[in-house]
């Protein structure tokens, strides 16, 4: 196996993702790329999608009224965003997501930011009911282009130990 691939026969090999229990390290960083540069349009439909009305997020003469002066990013498409960012680093071998908590929005998000997410792996341990899977606590942060954090999270995920789960065929 080489890193990302293994080999399924000659000359030919499947792209590998995400990390087994095993894998996740205390303490290791990973940063998840490319970076996603949100527009206007992935803000409206988000709000059209999720039927958030705040006219803060879509109404540009609302907004300029604000202290912000422009439409702000709806802080769940950020959340949504970095949790993309992570998926195929550290919960692609997930079985469930078993929470989200402690949601920081520590600077704001504007259409034409681009967010950079890493995640710290926080805690893991054995799952007591589930001897085929562990649970790994991260915590996930996003930066915009100018290294500023914007929004910060910890989420614990239920994950597949090796040799275990869908994905091994």
């Amino acid at each position: 196996m080489r890193d990302g691939v293994i080999e399924v026969g000659p000359q030919r090999y499947r792209e590998t993702y995400g990390r087994y229990y095993e894998e996740f390290v205390v303490g290791d960083i990973y940063e998840h790329r490319p970076g996603r540069t949100i527009t206007e349009t992935d803000n409206t439909w988000f709000t059209l999608l999720t039927m958030n009305q705040h006219p803060s997020h879509f109404d540009v003469e609302f907004a300029k009224k604000t202290e912000f002066k422009r439409p702000l990013v709806a802080s769940p498409l950020t959340v949504a965003i970095m949790t993309g960012q992570s998926v195929s680093d550290v919960s692609q071998k997930a079985v469930a997501n078993l929470g989200w908590k402690e949601i920081r929005m520590t600077k704001p998000v504007f259409a034409g930011d681009t967010l950079y997410s890493e995640s710290e792996v926080l805690e893991k341990r054995e799952s007591s009911s589930r001897p085929d899977q562990g649970i790994v606590t991260i915590a996930t942060r996003a930066r915009n282009q100018h290294g500023e954090i914007v929004c910060e999270y910890v989420r614990v995920m239920l994950i597949w130990k090796k040799g275990h789960g869908p994905m091994e065929d």
